[in-house]
């Protein structure tokens, strides 16, 4: 049996003014920022962060906040009278959300999708093969993440980088798992779930495999993304292209 839970916290960051960069982050802290942002704020805020009227985190415009301490402050504690609730995120976690919002606007001006969606369909169906691994809108393969809604929740530049950067960090929920049985039989797919007996995998073949963990000698997660990098698959005007469609992808009849 597979549990899914599900986490539906939200944190509205309601924040006048511009604040300056602060803080010297790690790339590992504004990715696990990232992760937190689209898991719980993309909701109000958005991907780009401008869905709140008078707040722009791309651009660095924030209420009621003008360094980092104040923006954790505001995470913790909610805004009264506000949707902002307060939330029990640990300080390591509240360093990499505001870790993330200062990177949004260190991005702000390659966070802008040029191409033609229409030829970016055409990519994406074809040259692309994107359809091989992902699912869009119930067509298509599960073995990757379903795209459906990918640009409700990525913006630009994380997709450029998905597209490009072979070696970016796999996130928790794509994961793979490699395990190898008492007979020698070596078994791989997408991670979806272990409980204390078994570890549950969807296969190449997009088979449900249930692996009993007594009959494992080996097993482990691959880190290693087997996303391909289209960095030289791709001409630029392509790749424009091919995000300016992801972007567009919001939900069911946006493409």
């Amino acid at each position: 049996m597979l549990r899914v839970i599900v986490l539906s916290a939200f944190v509205v960051v309601v924040a006048v003014g511009t604040a300056g960069a602060q803080g010297g982050y790690s790339s590992v802290e504004v990715e696990d920022g990232g992760r937190l942002y689209r898991a719980n704020c993309t909701n109000c805020h958005g991907p780009d962060g401008g869905s709140i009227p008078g707040v722009d985190f791309g651009h660095g415009r924030f209420r009621q906040a003008s360094t980092d301490d104040d923006l954790m402050r505001i995470i913790r504690r909610g805004l009264p009278g506000t949707p902002m609730p307060p939330t029990t995120y640990t300080d390591s976690q509240l360093k990499t959300l505001v870790a993330y919002l200062r990177s949004m606007a260190a991005d702000a001006p390659s966070n802008t999708a040029t191409g033609d969606a229409a030829r970016g369909k055409t990519i994406f169906d074809g040259k692309g093969q994107c359809l091989t691994c992902h699912r869009l809108n119930g067509a298509g393969s599960r073995l990757g993440p379903d795209l459906s809604e990918i640009g409700a929740t990525r913006r630009v530049v994380e997709l450029e980088r998905a597209l490009t950067a072979a070696n970016t960090e796999v996130s928790a929920a794509n994961r793979s798992f490699r395990g190898v049985t008492r007979d020698g039989a070596v078994i791989t797919g997408r991670f979806l779930n272990q409980d204390t007996f078994s570890v549950q995998l969807l296969d190449s073949r997009e088979r449900l495999i249930s692996l009993s963990k007594a009959n494992l000698r080996e097993s482990q997660m691959i880190t290693t993304p087997s996303m391909p990098s289209y960095r030289d698959k791709l001409s630029s005007q392509e790749m424009a292209d091919l995000l300016r469609y992801l972007v567009s992808l919001k939900g069911a009849g946006s493409q």
